[in-house]
């Protein structure tokens, strides 16, 4: 991933350009009877490569928040890391006009054996903050997450959901130019849903641009400006938000209900 300075009429925040990225993964592979007696019982490890993103090219304004739509599988979260340069394009390239955040799966990247307050300082530094910076803030984000004092405890005692409040509450807190949430709106109760809704919409108002990776559909449409949806790879349409959805619960034959909007 490069940063560059964008020039004042161009006002880009991210473009991606035939972007690919391909996985190689091993897999042991179960012998035939014959194999089996003649390799004394052991299998056989075979290489096998999976194409996550295929050729997806799109281009993110500043202001905008860009909601990503898709099943399991489909290459959101991939895409997300590779716009954030965790994951290096196998083919095309990715330019970010500023500072992306990186915590994008919730949770993932701390140190269970630390507290959740250690977590958050860490979070921020590897945002790039100052450790200033980040000591300041602490005590707020750590008063964001509600987990009351097991925020001073290891976070392996957490609940998957206490978790993702904390990773969330560090994501939205160190103010990246580029803020990119996976799943976050779907952690938490309603009333904290609500919450992280609302700060999601001041973020809007501040951040360059907002990336959303989510199934809840009514987030999508709620919150976001854009959208995309990808199908096993590959860039299947981009447009409002409305139309997107729309289209794509078309594609999976979803019915029209608020029961599923939330779970697609």
């Amino acid at each position: 991933m490069s940063s560059l300075s964008a020039s004042p009429d161009e006002r880009l925040a991210v473009r991606v350009k035939n972007l690919s990225v391909t996985y190689r993964t091993t897999f042991e592979r179960k012998p035939t009877l014959r194999q089996a007696l003649v390799r004394l019982g052991r299998g056989q490890r075979s290489v096998r490569e999976v194409r996550a993103l295929r050729d997806v090219s799109f281009t993110v304004f500043e202001g905008t928040a860009m909601g990503i739509i898709g099943a399991n599988g489909a290459g959101k979260s991939t895409l997300m890391r590779a716009v954030a340069g965790i994951l290096p394009p196998s083919e095309g390239s990715v330019e970010v006009w500023g500072k992306a955040s990186t915590l994008l799966a919730l949770g993932v990247g701390f140190n269970k054996d630390l507290s959740g307050r250690e977590n958050i300082i860490l979070g921020g530094l590897a945002s790039g903050l100052s450790r200033r910076d980040v000591e300041e803030r602490a005590d707020e984000v750590a008063d964001w997450t509600e987990i009351g004092d097991f925020i001073d405890m290891p976070m392996r005692t957490y609940s998957s959901g206490m978790s993702a409040r904390v990773a969330f509450s560090v994501a939205v807190h160190m103010k990246p130019d580029i803020l990119m949430v996976d799943e976050a709106l779907s952690t938490g109760d309603a009333r904290f849903r609500a919450k992280a809704n609302e700060k999601m919409a001041e973020l809007r108002s501040t951040a360059r641009a907002m990336f959303l990776v989510s199934h809840g559909l009514n987030s999508i449409k709620e919150m976001c400006t854009d959208a995309m949806w990808l199908d096993h790879g590959a860039l299947m349409m981009r447009g409002d938000p409305e139309v997107v959805v729309e289209k794509y619960k078309e594609f999976t034959k979803v019915k029209k209900s608020a029961a599923t909007e939330d779970e697609v």
